[in-house]
């Protein structure tokens, strides 16, 4: 019954984000009670945890033969990470954009989504392409890890008031405590990805619609309900540095160690891409990656109006996947509007603002 694979969904969902939770909390505390400082912390650990949802159903739904749900979930949560959590958190208030995401992170984001493309040109991605991805997630993680210590020595942290280690005699102050949160945290990873896997699979043969379009769509807007938390709870308490830098932080692991694992569990046939993810959806989180690169220039903020930009053009985006999973009439008329009218339009928007920037 689909009310019951709702249930199912909704389970998953909520074991997802609990586990999330309960992994960022156990790591953090282990690797500040370690001595490791907050910024460290926040950029490996925080960043990783919120995408360990990614993670988890993507491995486990190549592992149960449903690589079209694999690969949609990355593409459509990196899609929905910047256009819907930025989008949203920005018409919140406007978020600030340091200086260090324009020269460094956003390149590397773009760059990997680059690499991700380059790889998958073959339909697939390879054993060997898995593990490169992986290996270059850890080179950049050491990488963060040496150039924050290099610059918090001796400066306070920006994750000072988010990240602290567990008072002492508090609950979670010990090292079995701790131990403890991360064991539940990565139970409920697996269990939530089973959940929602499952349901989701089932949603979609109940309703016609492919294991790619709920993979790129409702797979991946759940999967990314910590990162929605993170980002909009930051832009709520003024910590825009952190809304900003969690969602392209994110993007970045989704792509190097997501995808990357998810190839190595693929084994030798590799992870199948299929034609439309080629032909549309992987460009479209490429454009949407490249977009961030003006509008986080302009004033290095992201203003409200941008915000509601980024908010419209992903429900065209799921309305466009809808049309065409139902090969609905409208189709060629709403893809000419939008690339005949709304993307030229906001392109002249941006080079516009963006000259006018003193």
């Amino acid at each position: 019954m689909l009310w019951l694979e709702g249930v199912w969904f909704v389970a998953g969902l909520l074991a997802l984000v609990a586990g999330a939770s309960a992994l960022v909390r156990g790591a953090s505390g282990l690797a500040l009670t370690f001595g490791l400082s907050p910024l460290v912390v926040g950029l490996t650990v925080v960043a990783f945890g919120t995408s360990a949802p990614e993670m988890a159903v993507s491995t486990s739904a190549v592992l149960g033969g449903q690589t079209d749900i694999a690969v949609g979930n990355v593409v459509g949560s990196n899609i929905f990470n910047v256009l819907f959590i930025l989008g949203a958190s920005a018409l919140i208030v406007p978020l600030v954009v340091h200086h260090q995401l324009i020269r460094q992170e956003v390149p590397i984001m773009l760059g990997a989504s680059l690499l991700l493309l380059a790889f998958g040109l073959d339909g697939r991605i390879a054993l060997g392409e898995g593990a490169a991805l992986l290996l270059l997630m850890l080179v950049y993680t050491a990488f963060l890890v040496t150039q924050s210590r290099r610059q918090t020595a001796g400066s306070p942290s920006e994750f000072d008031d988010e990240l602290r280690p567990p008072a002492a005699g508090a609950w979670d102050s010990s090292v079995w405590a701790q131990l403890g949160l991360i064991a539940a945290g990565l139970g409920l990873l697996v269990m939530g990805s089973d959940w929602l896997v499952g349901s989701a699979v089932a949603f979609a043969r109940a309703l016609g619609v492919s294991d790619l379009v709920i993979g790129l769509t409702i797979v991946a807007a759940g999967t990314s309900m910590p990162e929605v938390a993170t980002s909009i709870t930051a832009a709520l308490k003024g910590e825009r540095d952190i809304a900003v830098g969690n969602v392209v932080g994110s993007n970045t692991f989704n792509i190097l160690g997501v995808v990357g694992l998810s190839g190595l569990v693929a084994g030798p046939q590799g992870l199948a891409l299929v034609p439309s993810v080629l032909n549309f959806d992987i460009w479209v989180m490429l454009a949407v990656a490249f977009a961030c690169l003006p509008v986080f220039v302009t004033g290095r903020e992201i203003a409200r109006w941008e915000g509601a930009v980024f908010l419209g053009y992903y429900l065209a985006y799921v309305a466009y996947l809808v049309l065409a999973a139902q090969q609905h009439a409208a189709i060629e008329t709403f893809s000419a509007v939008m690339l005949g009218f709304v993307l030229p339009l906001t392109v002249v928007t941006l080079v516009v603002v963006w000259l006018r920037e003193p």
